[in-house]
């Protein structure tokens, strides 16, 4: 399944937890590991907590606190720091299923991390089965 995701802010955290358990639930798939992949560099996935929208604005003021925009960076595309922090976040994730959901704890939800927004951005998902 591929999942489009659009942002509207420079760096924006994103919950497609419920995006991801739809899809789940339409495979019909009881148990087994879905993976998670965003084929961009200059954005990211992550699990954190959903429940209160302060701890997402929180992670992006640390991330742009502890890498700038404003440095001297070599690259032309003035995107050096969206590149930094899509390594330093990570651009894939893999939760087990179980009884037809995904195994989160009571507060987690999945984020897909901009960047380097506005965009619209494409997020894989691919799920097992256990046999």
């Amino acid at each position: 399944m591929q999942l489009t995701v659009t942002s509207r802010e420079k760096t924006q955290l994103l919950d497609i937890t419920a995006q991801i358990q739809e899809h789940i639930r339409m495979q019909g798939i009881a148990s087994g590991i879905c993976h998670v992949f965003v084929p961009h560099t200059t954005a990211a996935v992550t699990i954190n907590e959903n429940a209160d929208p302060a701890v997402p604005a929180d992670m992006l003021r640390v991330l742009n606190k502890i890498i700038p925009w404003d440095m001297d960076y070599r690259h032309l595309e003035g995107n050096s720091a969206a590149h930094m922090k899509s390594t330093l976040v990570g651009a894939s994730l893999t939760i087990a299923i179980d009884n037809d959901r995904l195994v989160l704890g009571t507060w987690q939800g999945i984020f897909f991390c901009e960047f380097d927004g506005p965009r619209t951005r494409q997020v894989l998902i691919r799920c097992i089965r256990d046999e």
